[in-house]
């Protein structure tokens, strides 16, 4: 059984470095989508669906919560094999 924990800690470790970085890389691909204080009136609109969001900002923008879940499940997943593995 101490085997099989640690090759999901490894598998855990695997997939939130993956996530970390493709987290990175889409955040920083995203085109900037305010311009100071002068898009405050429209920043309900973005935010509300008003104004969709096409093509390559679309897609980075749904590949961004994939990577974010992710991140989360996979972090989740490697506190939990951490405590057990502890004894706590």
């Amino acid at each position: 059984m101490n085997e099989t924990m640690g090759i999901m800690e490894i598998i855990c470790v695997v997939l939130l470095s993956i996530a970390s970085l493709g987290l990175i890389a889409t955040v920083l691909l995203q085109s900037g989508k305010s311009a100071g204080l002068g898009s405050i009136a429209g920043a309900g609109e973005q935010l509300f669906g008003s104004k969709k969001a096409k093509g390559m900002d679309a897609f980075l923008s749904k590949l961004s919560i994939v990577c974010a879940v992710l991140f989360l499940v996979s972090a989740l997943g490697l506190s939990y094999f951490a405590a057990r593995a502890s004894g706590a």
